[in-house]
This record gives structure tokens, C-alpha cells and sequence, in this order.
């Protein structure tokens, strides 16, 4: 079992920058694949950026390309999520994902495990 607890959030004005955190905890926490997706009101579960188990390949949503960049600390066990250039669009709850595996998946049935989620709310 794997326990994801999501930190950072919050209000930001548009334009401006914002962090987001996620730590793991429990079992075989060098063997996972880690990822951001948020959900807006009304709209589905979208994936924003993953991170593979070794930390060498990174993926992103088109819609934060450029803007967005996830990182993983030395001790493998938390996920950062840098958010620059933040626009009102990108309000939304924010969900840390991981699966015991090597690869990113951007499909929310590939992760077995989600933290609680934090809100992000960016005004205009």
C-alpha cells in the first residue's frame, strides 16, 4: 500500500507562480511512477505531468507545457509540481497519482494510488 499526501495550494493571482507537493509513503517507494492531474469543476479527471520511476522522463499535458515542470526530490519519495505563468484556467483541484511501475501512464485507471487532492485557485 502506497499513501500520497499532497501539500501546497492555494491562492495565487494570474501570471504568478505556485508549488505544489506530494509525499509518499508505505511500500516499494523506489519502484513508482509518479503524476499530477487536476480536475475543474464539472470536467473530467485530466492528466497535467508524470514523472518516471527513475526520474529521467517527464511528461505534460498541452494545455502547461512550457509553463509547468515536475521534479522529483533525491529520496525518490516526493513530487513537486513548479506552476508558472499561472492562468485562471488552471483552477482546479489537484491530485498526486502513483503506480508501481517504470513508465508515466496519462489515464487516471492506470494509478493505483491518489492522494486527496489541493486546491488551486488562480484569480484573474
Amino acid at each position: 500500500q502506497v499513501y500520497l499526501a499532497e501539500s501546497g495550494g492555494g491562492l495565487v493571482q494570474a501570471g504568478g507562480s505556485m508549488r505544489i507537493s506530494c509525499t509518499a509513503s508505505g511500500r516499494d517507494l523506489n519502484n513508482l511512477a509518479m503524476a499530477w492531474f487536476r480536475q475543474a469543476a464539472g470536467t473530467e479527471r485530466e492528466f497535467v505531468a508524470g514523472i518516471s520511476r527513475d526520474s529521467i522522463t517527464t511528461f505534460y499535458g498541452d494545455s502547461v507545457k512550457g509553463r509547468f515542470t515536475i521534479s522529483r526530490d533525491s529520496g525518490k519519495s516526493t513530487v513537486n509540481l513548479e506552476m508558472n505563468r499561472l492562468k485562471p484556467e488552471d483552477t482546479a483541484v489537484y491530485y498526486c497519482a502513483a503506480r508501481h511501475s517504470r513508465s508515466v501512464a496519462m489515464t487516471t485507471d492506470l494509478y493505483g494510488y491518489w492522494g486527496q487532492g489541493t486546491q488551486v485557485t488562480v484569480s484573474s
